[in-house]
């Protein structure tokens, strides 16, 4: 390997693979920075919020959230319903109830996904989780400008 040839004066001029490397080091700084940082600025005032289970003597189903709103010209409609998984194996045993979520933007369902810490993210703004379904449905609106949701697809047999 040849030294880093030198400028008149003495100073010496930075090699090619130098120069390189470190704009891919800074690179994946940057990057990893970016990927990290909505982790640690998580907001602590905006925690989960599970939907609950049904209590005894609840019936078969109960509703823990429902919304209906025009939102920024758009009419958004949401629930998200307990609906109890099974009947409980014996009297000592309970079955987790199971939440079934559905939004509707303009009459056309979103697809909406429960995290496993409560939170809520869609089909729309699926790089982000909101706490409740009524924000995520905004934050879809937001992002869908005005835009539509496609039909959903038909299921072919």
């Amino acid at each position: 390997m040849s030294p880093t040839p030198a400028k008149p004066g003495g100073t010496r001029i930075p090699s090619r693979r130098t120069v390189l490397r470190g704009a891919f080091t800074a690179a994946v700084v940057t990057g990893t920075a970016g990927a990290l940082f909505p982790l640690l600025d998580r907001d602590p005032a905006a925690t989960a919020r599970p939907v609950p289970a049904p209590g005894p003597g609840s019936g078969s189903r109960a509703t823990s959230e429902e919304f209906a709103e025009m939102y920024r010209g758009r009419e958004i409609r949401g629930t998200a319903t307990v609906v109890p998984a099974g009947a409980p194996a014996d009297d000592r045993v309970a079955v987790a109830a199971e939440p079934v979520t559905e939004i509707r933007i303009d009459g056309r369902p979103l697809h909406v996904m429960r995290r496993a810490d409560g939170t809520y993210l869609s089909d729309v703004r699926h790089y982000e989780s909101y706490p409740t379904l009524l924000e995520t449905a905004r934050a879809a609106v937001d992002e869908l400008g005005s835009a539509r949701l496609a039909p959903p697809a038909a299921h072919h047999m």
